[in-house]
């Protein structure tokens, strides 16, 4: 029987002691748990990143993977915990938006807000729900226990309002969705959006005070130094620079406009 694999995403960082103490309360309860860092670098309180990392982790797990995931600036607050059961995999963390890109990219079967205390630990601190109640809550799932066990049912999902690209006046409006590690710029504008706007015609991405004509197909196509545009690995029209940081280049931030008009 395969081993249950709990993935853990978070803002916590690597210098205290934050995650260590979750996996720790993980293992004691099931200690054949596989523990699988996405990531704990996730900008602090920044729910849109953790959101746009998990929504492009997730589905390369095996089928019944729980992903724990707490960027939680709403801690001890009024948002509620939640456990999200799809058709292949289950998601613990706070309800604040943090699974708006999975749910909408998930069949989703059931969703439960989680208030049994037993499954808790002894003592819950107001600050810290990521040790005392979802890390717990994973671990008890790992083990087989129900969905249903663990609170009451419900229908509705806190939704983080991520903008869509949309067609104005012969242009393909987008924006900048996310900054990664690099500096290369992920946009908003899927691969569909983008060919069913060109359809085959030459075209000019504008952002920031630059204009890049066309997609190459990878880094190496442009030449050291050089802004360009391409599909990357998440779906996206994405903007980069050849042994670069495009980021930097161009001064943008996340939420700027990216635009793209028929030549």
């Amino acid at each position: 029987m395969r081993k249950p694999i709990i993935t853990l995403l978070t803002d916590f960082g690597e210098k205290d002691h934050y995650v260590a103490s979750m996996k720790g309360v993980i293992l004691n309860i099931n200690p054949q748990c596989i523990l699988v860092d996405i990531t704990h670098e996730v900008k602090p309180h920044d729910i849109q990143e953790g959101a746009f990392i998990l929504a492009n982790t997730y589905s390369y797990f095996p089928k019944g993977t729980i992903h724990l995931s707490v960027v939680d600036p709403g801690v001890g607050g009024g948002r509620k915990p939640i456990l999200i059961v799809t058709q292949n995999h289950f998601f613990v963390g706070p309800d604040n938006g943090l699974f708006t890109l999975v749910a909408q990219r998930e069949k989703v079967k059931q969703m439960v807000v989680l208030t049994k205390q037993k499954y808790f630990l002894p003592k819950v601190s107001m600050t810290f729900h990521g040790r005392d109640i979802f890390a717990p809550i994973a671990a008890h799932l790992s083990l087989g226990i129900k969905p249903n066990a663990f609170g009451y049912k419900t229908n509705s999902l806190q939704e983080f309002g991520f903008q869509k690209p949309i067609n104005k006046e012969g242009k393909l409006l987008g924006e900048v969705l996310h900054i990664d590690a690099f500096g290369n710029l992920i946009s908003n504008i899927d691969e569909e959006k983008l060919f069913k706007f060109i359809k085959g015609r030459p075209f000019v991405i504008r952002a920031g005070r630059k204009a890049i004509q066309g997609l190459k197909k990878g880094y190496l196509e442009g030449r050291k130094g050089e802004l360009i545009a391409l599909l990357g690995s998440s779906g996206f029209l994405e903007i980069s620079v050849n042994e670069g940081n495009a980021q930097k280049v161009l001064k943008v931030k996340r939420g700027d406009p990216i635009r793209i008009q028929l030549k």
